[in-house]
């Protein structure tokens, strides 16, 4: 529902074309009439990744080498992410995300944590890693479609009025909504 309620609001859905939520993603940007993107790797001596869905309806493929130039492309082309409940594969995209957001911020693409349980993994995180305050306002918990695009939107305005000091540094080109 949160992919299909952004894509009608004109965002590119972009995951890792794999499936469960990624498919999912990329069903409900197709139901708003959306984009979606698949950024691939096929590994040939990996045998615990789930890699390509056959049946995650992409309509643009992004074939990578590996595991990190994937990542890096899903950061890359993504205006902001939405993470969802998933794996490890999530937390590793999550941990480049934060880390990015937390280097740049002030001028980082939005960071939207979809759902309740996030609550519960950042409390973890505040127990048991040194997290610094400011560390926490780099992203947002939403548990709704319409929650997570207000998120989007403050963390938009916010940041595009922010004299950054990394202004020049721009980790990638934000801000571009992605069309193909």
């Amino acid at each position: 529902e949160c992919a299909k309620f952004l894509s009608g609001k004109g965002y590119v859905a972009i995951n890792g074309a794999g499936p469960g939520i990624m498919r999912a993603v990329s069903e409900g940007a197709k139901e708003a009439n959306g984009t979606a993107v698949g950024v691939t790797f096929y590994p040939k001596d990996i045998t615990n990744f789930e890699g390509r869905d056959p049946e995650n309806p992409v309509d643009i493929e992004i074939r990578t080498k590996n595991y990190l130039e994937r990542t890096m492309k899903l950061l890359e082309l993504g205006d902001c992410y939405v993470l969802f409940r998933g794996g490890t594969g999530t937390i590793s995209e999550f941990g480049m995300a934060w880390g990015l957001a937390r280097l740049y911020f002030g001028h980082h693409k939005p960071l939207i944590l979809y759902g309740e349980f996030w609550n519960d993994v950042v409390r973890a995180f505040q127990r048991n890693m040194r997290i610094r305050p400011e560390e926490l306002k780099v992203f947002k918990i939403a548990d709704s479609p319409e929650q997570a695009y207000r998120a989007i939107q403050v963390f938009e305005s916010v940041i595009l009025e922010q004299d950054s000091p990394h202004k020049e540094e721009r980790p990638f080109q934000l801000w571009k909504k992605v069309r193909f």
